[in-house]
């Protein structure tokens, strides 16, 4: 099991992922049509060359979902029930094709299921970082976690 059991994390825990991964612009074109999202500022060359970044941005949900998935096999994997939601998402620094994205997650706060008690809910922050160390996506995450099985 690569993930970790909810009994496992600690508060204050900073977890600093391996895995990197270089963005490409045929993702971007890609996860953009998948989530039929047309705006110019992810597809049109064109249209990008003439704003302050002269080049189409990569998507932001893009960018939030490999932050998050880069951090899963040292955090989650196998030992997540679900997603319960996330808050306070920032981009603080543009994404561009040829950038590489690290991550890393800092556990915040853990507390026992009242309903479950084989669960426990434990809230993340991932934070995602550009080639430059720049942080470039920011977010808290609530995940349902399995205990250790007795």
């Amino acid at each position: 099991m690569a993930g970790l059991w909810f009994d496992e994390l600690e508060v204050g825990q900073v977890i600093r992922h391996e895995i990197r991964k270089t963005v490409l612009e045929y993702e971007n074109m890609m996860f953009s049509s998948l989530t039929y999202n047309p705006a110019q500022i992810h597809i049109d060359h064109d249209y990008c060359s003439k704003t302050e970044f002269g080049r189409p941005l990569m998507n932001s949900i893009f960018t939030l979902g490999l932050v998050i998935g880069l951090s899963v096999q040292d955090t989650t994997l196998g030992t997540t029930v679900a997603n319960l939601g996330m808050t306070d998402t920032v981009f603080p620094k543009p994404v561009f094709s040829g950038d590489t994205i690290r991550s890393e997650t800092h556990v915040l706060e853990k507390r026992e299921s009242k309903s479950r008690p084989t669960q426990g809910i434990v809230l993340f922050e991932h934070i995602g970082y550009n080639q430059k160390d720049e942080i470039v996506c920011r977010t808290k995450r609530n995940a349902l976690m399995l205990k250790r099985p007795a």
